[in-house]
């Protein structure tokens, strides 16, 4: 089954809960008056996002959905195909052994899902997921620690496996 970040946004959208609501705070009156907060839960998974700090609901439910995109990456995990070679996206931001991906790309969580899935497979060895994913162990320590939540779910993992706990780059 493929990790729900790699549904467009409107089938994402479709599993999830939206609410809109009214934020309190500074802002000005505009914020207190209209409904331009966004909260978004995914349905099948429970994982929740939310936004409130643009003063349009449409923007704020473009952040959301990226939130949610990111927490869905971290927090949910589909098991690995065995044998199934790394994603055609994945090759295309690999070339040469680099990982190359900023991330607020839109394609982040969805390269971040694929890693993760793997790794926490393997209970948080790299070496196999360095050859799978065809980049050295440095670059995937490096990628994993572009994101907070990310790198602390892969310390996790690699502390209840007995591992040591890597220094993020």
């Amino acid at each position: 089954m493929p990790h729900p970040v790699t549904l467009p946004d409107e089938l994402l959208l479709r599993d999830c809960e939206t609410r809109t609501g009214r934020r309190r705070g500074p802002g000005g009156q505009h914020r207190n008056v209209t409904e331009s907060a966004v909260y978004l839960v995914h349905r099948p998974t429970g994982i929740e996002a939310q936004a409130s700090e643009r003063r349009e609901q449409l923007q704020n439910r473009r952040v959301a959905l990226k939130r949610l995109r990111l927490a869905l990456a971290v927090q949910h995990r589909e098991v690995p195909t065995e044998d199934a070679p790394p994603s055609l996206l994945w090759q295309s931001r690999c070339p040469k052994g680099r990982i190359v991906i900023n991330p607020d790309h839109h394609d982040f969580p969805v390269l971040l899902a694929e890693v993760l899935d793997f790794v926490v497979d393997r209970r948080g060895h790299l070496d196999g997921a360095a050859s799978h994913f065809g980049c050295s162990v440095s670059q995937l320590v490096k990628f994993l620690g572009l994101n907070h939540s990310a790198w602390e779910l892969f310390t996790r993992t690699r502390l209840a496996a007995g591992l040591p706990e890597l220094q993020r780059r």
